[in-house]
């Protein structure tokens, strides 16, 4: 993995279940991962190794998802012969989930934050 997340980088995201009571759109997301079409948003981290957060996989927004992630399954991915890492993205500012365009539109969420659906 290039540019991993430094100690204190992690130890700035809330724990795992420490946010459960936020809507997910409201939730703060910490981290932003990405390998070519992949992409991982970051809203928990259990101190070790466990992310929580939402996973758009191949750009397939309708199997998209919110929940578990593995740091060290994330840092051994790598893309031979080319050699390509997963990558942090450096210039990630934190924000609200219904922020990111990818996972608002992956939600069904409108412009504005409001849940079209439950989901």
């Amino acid at each position: 993995m290039w540019n991993i997340p430094k100690d204190g980088e992690l130890s700035s995201i809330p724990k795992l279940y420490e946010t459960e009571d936020i809507p997910l759109k409201e939730k703060v997301i910490h981290l932003h991962l990405f390998i070519g079409g992949c992409d991982w948003y970051i809203a928990e981290f259990d101190g070790e190794d466990l992310f929580w957060g939402f996973a758009i996989l191949n750009n397939d927004l309708q199997s998209a998802e919110w929940g578990y992630i593995s740091l060290n399954q994330l840092k051994e991915i790598k893309i031979d012969p080319y050699g390509f890492e997963i990558d942090r993205d450096l210039h990630w500012t934190p924000c609200r989930a219904f922020e990111v365009e990818k996972i608002r539109e992956a939600q069904g969420w409108n412009t504005e934050g409001v849940i079209a659906s439950d989901t």
